[in-house]
């Protein structure tokens, strides 16, 4: 593992935190004994049993290192261990808190807003949808098939009425689909995906917009992937830049700063277009609020306690790397689109190989050509163990066979509703864009050796 400056950074900033409290009367603390660095011993050994996360050559599941700035703002900041459920228990963090949900609405173009961090994306996703069933009470929600799959199990837990909308040839929403179920009068809010999780599509958002001012619905955009890549727009195709560009009429919003933004696990980050929804957040408590009369970020909340450290760790990040198109940190997004265009470009001129459509974002999928599905599913599978044996970590996902074109597979390859499982390869780190040869060199040698 390569040193990580973080280490060197926090050793700094650590003892300047403590000296600021320096006038308070002094108190033991606990010492380190043996017992303590055996027990953190067995804990390095015990994590030590991961796959190689940090590193270019791992490209399989949304596993991105938090950048060093973070990673020491945040352990600084856990020597306090703020709670950002009130000023209380977090009184700079919180402050810290509201500045950088401010600079990502502003990502958004959004002048105003209501928004606050999360544990993770999915209580962003429930607090989205909890208030468009406050809104919209009895009306269902909509979402494409290639959607997160917490959104139909958040629809069941807050017990909304949750229907699927199929998915064209390039895993998007498909919106003629989506048009007959508007027609039924009883749709509330449709989510939009801004970069599925299995193959980084993005849902048409200007054109389901189009829709909204026909039919009347709410719009939830669900960018808990793809939403940093607005500020690299103007690479983008244009269908996808319009999506993105369209987001500054969404309803909603989340949006994972652990994913692209460069942040520990877990932030997340919800966003409403108008603040007047914090209205259904309102409640009482009879101890947490008596220092003072200013908003509270546990009164625009569902959860009660949460990290101050994660607020602290991204505020720090995004005043070194601000949230803006022509900064290192939209630079550093073009790189993972850059590498995954050079390995859409690999596979799509190798004979052995059939990806399912240009990236959008920075995930390319493949199948293996084979004479059906079956047996493409159990190369992939070969491939994905084998490149992990040359330290090439892969993803595996199962996907419609429609994402392909038909006779793909001779041999019964064209049922429209089967799946085939595919090699999938998440280039998220800008890393990526460096190590793109090796990462080739070791995909084509463990296709030679799987075949």
């Amino acid at each position: 593992m390569p040193h990580d400056p973080a280490l060197e950074l926090l050793s700094d900033c650590l003892p300047a935190l403590q000296r600021k409290f320096d006038d308070l009367p002094n108190f033991p603390l606990a010492k380190i004994d043996s017992g303590m660095k055996a027990v953190l011993e067995q804990a390095c050994e015990r994590m030590a049993d991961n796959y190689p996360y940090f590193h270019p050559l791992y490209a399989g599941q949304m596993l991105k290192p938090p950048h060093p700035v973070a990673r020491a703002a945040y352990a600084m900041a856990m020597w306090l261990n703020p709670n950002n459920h009130a000023l209380d228990g977090g009184r700079a963090s919180s402050q810290m808190e509201i500045e950088a949900v401010r600079e990502i609405a502003a990502m958004f173009h959004w002048d105003s807003h209501l928004g606050h961090l999360t544990s993770s994306g999915t209580i962003a996703n429930l607090e989205a949808l909890w208030i468009a069933g406050q809104l919209n009470p009895g009306k269902r929600i909509l979402a494409s098939a290639q959607a997160h799959y917490t959104h139909s199990r958040i629809s069941s837990v807050l017990k909304l009425n949750f229907a699927s909308i199929p998915e064209d040839s390039r895993g998007r929403m498909d919106l003629d689909s989506l048009e007959t179920e508007l027609r039924k009068g009883d749709v509330g809010t449709v989510v939009v995906t801004v970069g599925t999780t299995a193959t980084g599509s993005v849902d048409p958002l200007d054109e389901v917009l189009e829709l909204r001012d026909k039919y009347g619905f709410r719009v939830h955009v669900d960018a808990a992937y793809g939403g940093y890549f607005r500020l690299t727009t103007a690479s983008m195709a244009p269908e996808t830049r319009r999506a993105f560009e369209a987001t500054r009429e969404a309803d909603s919003l989340v949006i994972d700063p652990h994913k692209h933004g460069l942040q520990p696990y877990g932030c997340g980050c919800v966003l409403f277009r108008d603040p007047s929804v914090g209205r259904f957040y309102k409640h009482d408590s009879p101890y947490t609020y008596f220092t003072s009369e200013e908003l509270h970020l546990g009164e625009i909340s569902l959860e009660c306690s949460r990290a101050g450290a994660a607020a602290v760790a991204l505020w720090t990040t995004q005043r070194l790397l601000p949230l803006v198109p022509d900064g290192k940190f939209a630079a550093d997004l073009q790189k993972s689109r850059d590498a995954a265009k050079v390995f859409y470009s690999f596979v799509e001129k190798d004979a052995r190989f059939l990806p399912a459509f240009p990236p959008e974002l920075d995930i390319v999928i493949c199948s293996v050509k084979s004479v059906s599905p079956a047996e493409s599913s159990r190369l992939a599978s070969a491939i994905f163990h084998r490149a992990a044996l040359l330290d090439l970590h892969l993803a595996l996902a199962q996907l419609p066979v429609s994402f392909f074109p038909a006779g793909t597979w001779p041999e019964g390859g064209d049922v429209r509703d089967g799946k085939v499982t595919c090699l999938r390869s998440v280039l998220m780190k800008p890393e990526h864009l460096d190590w793109i040869e090796t990462i080739l060199q070791k995909f084509d040698q463990a296709a030679q050796e799987s075949s």
